[in-house]
């Protein structure tokens, strides 16, 4: 069973609106250790490379890449260990293939971390 499973992708015309969601599952997120958890969008694109789209932490301090800032909102349910990425105005730059990212930084050692298969987004006429 797959840690992370995004979905949510598809096609749109540039203006349109696509909501993403991702589903955390396994004993790593089990009980209310989630909300502790930094959940990330991330996308890939063939010209940026992979590049961060957003993400939330604990209390709910969110964080945006520049080119997203105003139309993109990221947000979670703790109780149904989900995190959504509503996508408004979205334009022909904002193709590529999303992934879901949980990370959990710990006191000693090195963060834990877990990706999701990713969810294709395409904007097009």
């Amino acid at each position: 069973q797959m840690p992370l499973v995004e979905s949510g992708g598809g096609l749109v015309q540039p203006g349109g609106s696509l909501r993403l969601s991702c589903v955390a599952s396994g004993s790593m997120f089990s009980g209310s250790s989630f909300s502790f958890y930094i959940m990330s969008w991330y996308r890939q694109t063939p010209d940026n490379g992979r590049e961060l789209v957003a993400d939330i932490r604990s209390g709910g301090v969110k964080n945006y890449g520049g080119s997203v800032k105003g139309r993109f909102t990221i947000s979670k349910d703790d109780v149904k260990k989900t995190v959504y990425l509503q996508m408004n105005d979205l334009e022909p730059g904002d193709t590529g293939v999303y992934y879901c990212n949980a990370k959990l930084v710990l006191p000693v050692g090195s963060p834990r971390e877990w990706w999701g298969q990713g969810t294709q987004v395409t904007v097009s006429s």
